[in-house]
């Protein structure tokens, strides 16, 4: 998995949503930090991340472990 290249894509689907990324944490109970290590590509969410933040960004989650959206 290429972290900078998921964290591009978390940042891309995040500002298309219109949530900043204080609003993103605290949605899903986490820091803005948090959110900006991913979105940096410093880090991975924990895996019970995955799919509320899926929802929340309107992608599937191997659409953000790709790092891109997936034709179905």
């Amino acid at each position: 998995m290429d972290q900078v290249k998921i964290g591009r894509f978390i940042a891309r689907q995040r500002k298309l949503n219109g949530y900043t990324q204080e609003q993103l944490a605290q949605k899903l109970g986490i820091t803005k930090n948090a959110v900006s290590k991913w979105e940096r590509g410093l880090g991975l969410m924990d895996l019970s991340q995955l799919r509320p933040l899926s929802r929340l960004l309107n992608v599937s989650v191997n659409d953000i472990l790709a790092g891109e959206k997936i034709d179905d």
